[in-house]
């Protein structure tokens, strides 16, 4: 299982926001391309970078930062948030990074994101923020009645690399990832999924290892590892064990 460190951009600088909300952001680093670098030291096998000023734009404004992270590490960074045409794919494509991650799209734009996955089988993940159940976009905001098995089930024969499935509520909140709604969506579809959400110490990693052999690709984790309730090295070194 792959653990991503996770690299919340917002004015320039790493974040974590609790619950998706931008008024309830934590700063946690000034150097975003530092942070990175960090992470690869500890032991990071893939960064998972957010614009989130993109997602609630509509459109890459860290993108810039984001090109020099890909540049500055030798490990594959996935990025998402306020991507939405082929030309934004294209960008960061040419910029090195490993997997573009799209979510509002999804929901808005289906073939354009069928038409990115045949340009670039396995490289396109799907970002599913859920609450309740409920696919929300638009940076969060906006609640949908697309629930998110429909929505996965739609892509389901796209070459497409991921699914990021995030439970807003726990996202930020340390509570605990919400393993039921995770192997829900594991066991409705063939693309490898990546949780998010809710980790806190090792404990919740390992409550998800069960997971891996039904199609688990890895865990996303950022106030843990910022404030020291997990151990990104030694967590790394575990799941590898």
């Amino acid at each position: 299982m792959v653990i991503f460190p996770a690299i919340d951009l917002k004015g320039g600088v790493c974040v974590r926001l609790m619950q998706g909300d931008p008024d309830r952001a934590t700063v946690y680093g000034n150097d975003p391309v530092a942070v990175a670098r960090h992470w690869e030291a500890e032991g990071a096998e893939w960064l998972h970078v957010v614009d989130l000023d993109g997602a609630f734009s509509r459109q890459p404004v860290n993108d810039r930062i984001v090109r020099s992270i890909a540049e500055a590490v030798k490990i594959p960074v996935q990025v998402g948030g306020g991507i939405r045409t082929l030309e934004n794919i294209e960008g960061y494509m040419a910029a090195g990074l490993a997997r573009v991650i799209l979510g509002t799209a999804a929901l808005r734009e289906p073939e354009m994101v069928a038409e990115a996955c045949s340009r670039h089988p396995g490289k396109i993940a799907l970002g599913l923020d859920a609450r309740d159940g409920m696919v929300a976009v638009e940076g969060w905001k906006e609640a949908t009645g697309t629930d998110a098995v429909s929505l996965v089930r739609r892509f389901e024969k796209q070459a497409m690399g991921a699914v990021i499935y995030t439970d807003i509520h726990r996202d930020g909140m340390q509570t605990g990832v919400n393993i039921e709604a995770t192997r829900r969506l594991i066991e409705a579809t063939t693309i490898p999924v990546i949780a998010s959400g809710g980790v806190s110490t090792f404990d919740d990693i390992e409550k998800l290892l069960p997971l891996v052999p039904l199609g688990l690709l890895g865990v996303i984790t950022g106030r843990a590892i910022y404030e020291g309730t997990l151990n990104l090295k030694d967590a790394v070194l575990r799941v590898r064990g």
